[in-house]
């Protein structure tokens, strides 16, 4: 994605922090003129679960043009509360007086971002596809994101906290604690991003998903910005602006698909794969057959393409390729556990168990070589690149 200039640089702020009250104690006010008032029902709509009353709505129209606008909807939570903040982008259209509002995932924000003014195609794409409604639809099935870790390729960091929820020990375990290396925080992908309180940067990346970075410092203000892969987005940090607590310099790096924090086992990131442990905080990362547990170090490898898979020997060592999908053809060299290889189609052969389980899928790689998909991880049941 070609990275855009800043959206709505010069427009004026509306930034207004209510009390956030249980679903019970105020009635909503869908016609109400005021803005602010009917954001604050719509999260209260959305956030029915939370009935803590020392959350803050904080509600900051960063564009406002004739009778829309656009910004981020953010419920605090107190410093150093077990619970980290929750946010939403929203859009609203004033009619005769009226605002119609939408927060990211539900049905009507694909379509007011459509037609509002002021988001730019390549943005307005993005949005559409955070739809609510098939949460998890995809990320149940296909564990491939696109992305590297958020820090420069190359570098190593730790891994301070496996995965864990947003909020810490709460399903799903959407989250990394990252830290280390020359501490700046890089866009996982390249995608549209949105400072949703300080400290707390938004990426909207395509196929639906979102990547969040809490406890920053030094973040950069963005209003849609365009971001590629790489781009800095802060450093590793402390900050609890919005809420939460941090136990030292870090990055909380969260997964979202379709507006909603989703589990990040299984899920590529920096050709690494999240495994979930025994409990929040515990568990480890795959790269190939080497696993690394929390509280230890994960190299930067980059993002594995969609069409790529990586050589998963389930024990170390190599992989035999073949000049045919399956074992009666002649060996045509082998692959080193961990390499990353791109697949040219697939077709079905003998049968294998590896780590992932027992196929018979052969893929074949560009090389013209064949490889079985039961010692690579491709994140998919299935081909990645077509039928041979």
């Amino acid at each position: 994605m070609i990275p855009r200039l800043l959206v709505g640089a010069s427009v004026a702020t509306l930034l207004v922090a209510t009390p956030f009250f249980p679903p019970t104690a105020v009635a909503a006010a869908p016609n109400s003129a005021d803005l602010n008032s009917v954001v604050v029902a719509e999260m209260r709509e959305r956030g029915a679960a939370i009935a803590d009353t020392s959350r803050t709505a904080r509600v900051n129209a960063t564009r406002q043009a004739g009778e829309w606008a656009f910004g981020t909807a953010v419920l605090t939570t107190a410093p150093g509360s077990d619970e980290h903040p929750e946010g939403w982008l929203f859009v609203g259209h004033r009619v005769k007086g009226a605002w119609t509002v939408a927060l990211e995932g539900e049905p009507a924000f694909a379509d007011l971002t459509s037609r509002a003014p002021f988001v730019a195609d390549e943005e307005r794409t993005l949005l559409a596809e955070q739809d609510g409604r098939q949460i998890g639809a995809t990320s149940a099935t296909d564990g491939r994101t696109g992305m590297a870790l958020p820090w420069a390729v190359g570098q190593t960091w730790g891994m301070p906290g496996g995965p864990h929820g947003w909020s810490g020990s709460a399903a799903p375990w959407s989250s990394l604690d990252l830290a280390g290396g020359d501490q700046r925080v890089l866009a996982a992908r390249g995608g549209t991003a949105y400072t949703m309180c300080t400290g707390w940067i938004r990426v909207i990346h395509d196929r639906g998903y979102s990547t969040d970075y809490y406890h920053l410092w030094n973040s950069i203000n963005v209003n849609g910005a365009g971001v590629s892969q790489g781009t800095f987005l802060g450093h590793t940090g402390t900050d609890v602006t919005c809420g939460g607590a941090a136990s030292g310099r870090h990055v909380h790096f969260g997964l979202r698909q379709n507006s909603a924090y989703i589990g990040i086992a299984q899920h590529n990131i920096g050709k690494w794969v999240p495994q979930n442990g025994g409990a929040a905080y515990q568990g480890s990362a795959l790269h190939g057959s080497a696993r690394v547990y929390a509280g230890g170090a994960l190299y930067n490898y980059g993002a594995l393409g969609f069409t790529q898979g990586l050589i998963d020997a389930n024990g170390g060592g190599s992989v035999n390729k073949r000049t045919g999908p399956g074992t009666g053809y002649g060996v045509a060299g082998s692959v080193g556990d961990g390499a990353t290889v791109t697949v040219s189609c697939s077709a079905n052969g003998t049968s294998h168990t590896g780590r992932w389980g027992t196929t018979n899928l052969w893929n074949r790689l560009t090389d013209g070589t064949w490889v079985t998909d039961a010692f690579m991880w491709t994140g998919v049941n299935g081909p990645i690149n077509g039928w041979c």
